[in-house]
């Protein structure tokens, strides 16, 4: 009779198996990064020089590099809009320079600083189960985006996979659109991983199919053990700094 009342304690203490949400949650705050609500960063990405503030909704993100003739070109993001600036004179840009400009600096913030954004009302989040990779297991979540306020790439989708003991974002998969040919793949495993101010800041190894259509998003973790990706690029983030108001 004991062993059988111990055994039900024992059922009964098992913790559940948490939701997207939960998941998403319990990761913002191991990688610190509620801090980022109210903060100021720089940092380095292929040596172009970037900058990131936020404070009470309120945000800026700047991107400062050189063009082919010596121009120091300035690009300001915030919530106004997305402004070009060559030697310190804001220019006028056509509708798909705004677009592609816009994207390409919201998308080194967004993965410099992930999972910081996975909270944001655009995000849809939803619980893919538990997947063991090298040993390790992994909450594995689907992220999709509302069109209003998903940006221009609201079709993308996503999958983060989360440590289901300290939950590190060990590893992050996503479709695009490529221009004219179809949906792209990559996949990120996360290397170099350290704290800067209370912050996880990590770098990536950028992976791809071997064999483009080979693989559906949903099962790349897979491909991955199975050896059927390559590496393409690594993502690596330079001279971190990282002020915060908390």
């Amino acid at each position: 009779m004991k062993k059988l009342i111990a055994i039900i304690l024992l059922i009964g203490c098992t913790d559940p198996t948490p939701t997207a949400q939960e998941v998403v949650d319990r990761a913002i705050e191991a990688a610190g990064a509620k801090r980022l609500a109210n903060s100021r960063a720089s940092l380095t990405f292929r040596s172009i020089d970037y900058t990131y503030s936020m404070s009470n909704g309120q945000f800026s993100y700047t991107r400062l590099q050189t063009d082919t003739v010596g121009n120091e070109v300035k690009d300001v993001l915030n919530n106004e809009g997305l402004f070009r600036y060559i030697n310190d004179s804001l220019i006028a840009l056509d509708d798909e320079k705004q677009v592609a400009y816009t994207s390409s600096v919201n998308s080194v913030i967004y993965f410099a600083f992930l999972p910081f954004r996975l909270n944001d009302a655009a995000v849809n989040k939803s619980f893919e189960g538990t997947i063991k990779i090298k040993d390790k297991n992994y909450y594995k979540i689907k992220v999709t985006f509302n069109q209003e306020g998903g940006g221009e790439d609201f079709d993308d989708i996503f999958y983060y996979w989360f440590d289901t003991d300290d939950y590190s974002m060990d590893y992050l998969a996503y479709s695009y659109v490529e221009e004219d040919e179809g949906r792209g793949l990559r996949f990120r495993v996360a290397y170099n991983s350290r704290k800067v101010n209370g912050v996880t800041i990590q770098d990536y190894k950028n992976l791809k199919p071997k064999i483009k259509d080979s693989v559906p998003l949903k099962e790349i973790d897979q491909a991955y053990m199975d050896g059927k990706l390559v590496e393409l690029s690594l993502i690596e983030l330079e001279d971190v700094v990282i002020s915060t108001g908390q």
